[in-house]
């Protein structure tokens, strides 16, 4: 016999409806992690970036737990470029995350945030001799992008006789086109082992790696399967030419979050592989590749924006609603896309934090930008929102906070809900003054000349 249970009686709001039937997909978004949205922007303005550290440190480990259960060795680097916030930061290096950085900036934030030397991958194209010098001193990692790199890298290890620990970056075709060739060293045409050779030959490197990063939001698990197959197959060239050992395979990043790309029919979280799925691809090739199980190299994995995407949200209010002269509605928000970049190539999911009337209409969503490109959604179909209203954008953790600009209105507060609840700024908001103490005006262009 079924216990007992008494009914429940869900409120929503269906809207209008549509080819597929009625709407059922908006209800009031009234707190995060169980701090209440309208609560935030009265402590801390509108607009406001929030980041849940509950939901950083449950993807991670989700992730972690993907790979490391398939695989004997992983290791991830958190990828500063992707939100570089201390804060931030922090969360994944507590988790045991590295840091990969790509410039010099980010490796001093890095260095400031308390990451051993030893346990910074450093990427990019543009590393200056003294840039170089210093991963060097701290023995971190070298992904070498371009032969002039590897010779200028060749210069500096003879000036002191300090062996460099590398890798290369490998560009290849993975069966997703345009192929990601303007970093690293092409695959088939052989310039990735004619690197090999040059490294192999220099007696102050040490080739530790191999590294590739094949795009960016990629949604083909496939092409993450022939990318380590191709690492790997590499990896038993070196074993088997010069006896030389890989230490790790870098498969990089890229994976694809729960975001819709714009001109897709389907939702992104539709469609987006799962951690599990990348993880399959991947570490089935590396185990299926011949080398040796005693003789596995680590798998380093550089995964940013699906690990803090999630974790992000925007909170704004509608600034004025006015019909457009075609007579569809536009909604104007406190936003633009001087804080959401991403909203150049994602349609991102936008809910109302309050109550709203059952009617729904398509409409513009704008910013308050005085540009035509500031449009956050080109159409979107949401409830009648009235001046002062306050919304919810969803998955803005990735990129928003390292792209942002400040044009026309400055950057916002950032703040942090900890696993207990509590609400920590992370991120002042910037005033006129946080601009003005880089600005120099010569004495005869004060206004008040001292």
């Amino acid at each position: 016999m079924l216990p007992y249970e008494r009914p429940i009686i869900t409120r929503y709001n269906p809207g209008i409806t549509n080819k597929f039937g009625s709407r059922v997909d908006y209800f009031p978004f009234t707190q995060i992690d169980g701090v209440p949205v309208k609560r935030i922007i009265d402590e801390y303005g509108s607009p406001c970036f929030v980041l849940s550290e509950r939901t950083i440190r449950d993807t991670y480990r989700n992730a972690l737990r993907a790979f490391s259960t398939r695989y004997p060795k992983v290791q991830f680097a958190w990828s500063y470029k992707t939100n570089y916030l201390n804060a931030v930061c922090q969360v994944f290096h507590q988790e045991g995350a590295w840091a990969e950085v790509v410039s010099m900036f980010e490796y001093q934030k890095a260095l400031q945030n308390g990451v051993s030397g030893d346990q910074i991958l450093f990427n990019g194209p543009d590393k200056t001799a003294d840039d170089l010098r210093t991963a060097l001193h701290n023995n971190s990692l070298i992904h070498i992008d371009h032969f002039d790199e590897l010779y200028l890298l060749s210069e500096i290890v003879r000036e002191g006789g300090k062996k460099a620990r590398v890798a290369i970056r490998i560009n290849m075709d993975t069966g997703v086109y345009p192929q990601w060739d303007r970093f690293g060293f092409n695959y088939e045409n052989e310039t990735a082992w004619e690197a090999v050779q040059k490294i192999m030959g220099q007696p102050n490197m040490i080739l530790t790696g191999l590294h590739c990063h094949i795009g960016t939001y990629m949604l083909s698990t496939r092409a993450y399967h022939l990318a380590a197959t191709k690492l790997a197959q590499l990896a038993l060239k070196i074993k088997s030419q010069y006896g030389h050992r890989i230490a790790y395979i870098d498969i990089g990043g890229g994976f694809a979050s729960g975001n819709t790309l714009k001109g897709s029919y389907l939702q992104g979280s539709d469609v987006i592989p799962t951690m599990d799925d990348y993880a399959e691809a991947i570490t089935t090739a590396l185990l299926g590749s011949g080398i040796p199980t005693t003789e596995l190299p680590y798998l380093y994995l550089e995964a940013g924006r699906a690990l803090i995407d999630d974790a992000g949200y925007l909170l704004g209010s509608v600034v004025a609603i006015k019909r457009l002269s075609d007579g569809r509605r536009a909604t104007i928000m406190d936003f633009g896309v001087n804080l959401l970049f991403t909203s150049f190539w994602y349609d991102h999911r936008i809910t109302p934090a309050q109550e709203f009337s059952r009617h729904t209409e398509d409409m513009v969503v704008y910013g308050p930008l005085c540009m035509n490109i500031d449009v956050v959604r080109e159409n979107i179909s949401l409830p009648l929102l009235n001046r002062g209203d306050q919304v919810v954008v969803h998955r803005v953790g990735a990129y928003n906070m390292t792209q942002w600009m400040q044009f026309i209105s400055m950057r916002p507060n950032v703040v942090m809900i900890d696993r207990e609840g509590g609400v920590h700024l992370i991120r002042e908001r910037e005033t006129v003054d946080t601009l003005n103490q880089q600005e120099r005006t010569p004495a005869h262009l004060r206004a008040n000349p001292q």
